[in-house]
């Protein structure tokens, strides 16, 4: 069985110092690890990227069918702007248009996509809505460029698509009319969110997947009286 190393912040941080794709598809594969350990990517659900270099623009990215909690470097491969490996064996997640476009419509540095069961519910509860509202959290300090806890942070929703070229134009479409989002919630499939860096948005999933349970749990409980 392969031992679960804990990703911790720092470690992140002086990996990422040296810039390269052994060491991106390293420290995603760690976060991988630690994300299923968390349920947060059970099975083959989620994937991940990272910014190789810009110009030209490289993503080291999740393949398509890995199991997120036994997940190697092997399984990380290299992809150029059309979503075409490069470096690496393997077939890049179905999803890969979806983190390129975040990519440039964003700047990210590392784009996250979570599949908890927390997310999952919130994004069906709140279809109606078209997105949900966190505001008044101490955990939404977290986010980049929060600076206090009455912030009300906006998550759309999208719905779902099997189509990733129209998945993708939603994405964009989401991104231009919600400028200051840090994520968003695909329907019925789970959470993305980036960062300017693999620590930061490693950081945004931890908030937004505790700020979604907490919704959760708030509604849940209000539901039976207490």
């Amino acid at each position: 069985m392969t031992k679960t190393v804990p990703v911790r912040e720092h470690d992140v941080k002086d990996e990422l110092a040296a810039p390269g794709f052994p060491i991106l598809a390293r420290a995603l594969a760690e976060v991988s690890r630690n994300f299923y350990d968390r349920g947060w990517v059970m099975g083959t659900s989620g994937n991940f990227s990272a910014v190789v270099s810009r110009d030209p623009l490289r993503l080291a990215i999740t393949s398509t069918g890995a199991d997120k909690g036994l997940l190697s470097v092997e399984q990380i491969v290299q992809i150029d702007p059309a979503g075409k490996t490069i470096e690496g064996s393997r077939r890049p997640s179905d999803e890969a248009r979806l983190h390129l476009a975040i990519v440039r419509k964003r700047g990210a540095g590392a784009v996250l996509h979570t599949h908890s069961i927390w997310a999952t519910l919130l994004s069906e509860i709140f279809a109606k809505e078209g997105g949900i509202d966190l505001e008044g959290y101490e955990m939404l300090k977290g986010l980049a460029r929060v600076r206090t806890h009455a912030h009300k942070e906006w998550i759309p929703l999208i719905e779902n698509a099997q189509d990733v070229a129209v998945l993708s134009r939603s994405v964009e479409d989401t991104l231009e009319q919600h400028p200051n989002c840090h994520g968003f919630l695909i329907r019925r499939h789970g959470l993305y969110t980036w960062g300017q860096d693999l620590v930061e948005a490693k950081r945004h999933v931890e908030i937004l997947e505790f700020l979604f349970e907490v919704v959760g749990r708030t509604m849940s409980a209000s539901a039976k009286g207490l």
